[in-house]
């Protein structure tokens, strides 16, 4: 099993990430599997989301 996961707030649900203090960003963010964010899971408060998109950096020199 993994160690970190990708989720999202659910619709309509503002969740804040206990180690920022921050509101969990609405597109997604990896966080850890623990007991935090698998309760947050399964009381609908977040929902599992595909991982962001690499994008590819370029430099302009």
């Amino acid at each position: 099993m993994s160690q970190t996961f990708t989720i999202k707030p659910a619709k309509g649900v503002q969740v804040r990430d206990p180690a920022t203090g921050e509101h969990l960003d609405p597109a997604g963010a990896t966080v850890p599997r623990n007991r935090y964010w698998l309760r947050r899971l399964k009381d609908g408060d977040v929902v599992e989301a595909r991982a962001p998109k690499a994008t590819k950096a370029t430099s302009k020199e």
